[in-house]
């Protein structure tokens, strides 16, 4: 086998093994957006639906709304960052991450009660922010896991581009995360339409599995999916 067949069978691997890690997480993503949205009302990881519904609260004083929106942004932020955070900081990244995602979906479900709607709300948008730390690009290209407006973007202008005759593929794999996403809505609602509050319990448990899947990655592949940390370098020009 040549060197270079190897190295194209090797990036051909690591395009495989993210997009399917793309796919399963996009598919709990959009179980877990369904779930949370038939429960609270509120989109759990739509912040652009938040935003502007947020928006639209404010201009119509209803200021309660609005408040809760903007905790929730705040609160999906946190969740972004502290999702890198704990990846950087974990041997097993997809691992570790997905395990909190469910360890705070399974918290969530135990504020099923009315009073408390608005806890279980937080922690599952914390989760959903969380998650994004997954997956952050494959091979080089920006892959969204919570949300699909970016990808369609990105999608569609593949195709404009495929019409003036550019032969370049590589936009193909956003129709990945949109496909995860739907499915996985689709079952989250029939879930929260049969069970109620308790369907949060089987979306933790799927993230659960997921986590568990993650393990048979190697380490090393999974550190393709992560945008490294640009601080060795300024910190080495500190210290000459």
């Amino acid at each position: 086998m040549t060197r270079q067949r190897r190295r194209r069978l090797i990036k051909t691997r690591r395009t495989v093994t993210g997009l399917m890690l793309v796919a399963s997480i996009s598919f709990l993503a959009g179980m877990t957006d369904a779930v949370g949205l038939m429960l609270t009302g509120n989109f759990v990881s739509f912040m652009t639906g938040n935003t502007t519904r947020a928006a639209i609260a404010l201009g119509t004083g209803d200021f309660g709304h609005a408040a809760v929106l903007f905790s929730a942004i705040l609160t999906f932020i946190a969740g972004n960052a502290l999702g890198i955070v704990i990846a950087h900081a974990a041997d097993r990244r997809a691992f570790v991450v997905l395990a909190c995602v469910s360890a705070l979906l399974a918290a969530a479900a135990g504020f099923a009660e009315p009073p408390l709607i608005l806890v279980q709300f937080y922690l599952v948008v914390l989760a959903m922010g969380l998650v994004n730390a997954t997956v952050e690009h494959i091979e080089g290209l920006p892959i969204g896991l919570t949300y699909v407006t970016g990808a369609l973007s990105r999608f569609g202008r593949g195709v404009g581009r495929f019409l003036l005759g550019d032969r370049d593929f590589a936009w193909t794999v956003q129709i990945v995360p949109w496909s995860g996403m739907i499915v996985g809505a689709v079952i989250g609602a029939l879930l929260a339409n049969a069970l109620g509050a308790h369907a949060l319990w089987l979306v933790s448990m799927v993230a659960l599995v997921l986590a568990l899947a993650t393990l048979f990655i190697p380490r090393p592949l999974q550190r393709r999916f992560s945008q490294r940390l640009m601080m060795a370098a300024p910190m080495a020009r500190r210290s000459k």
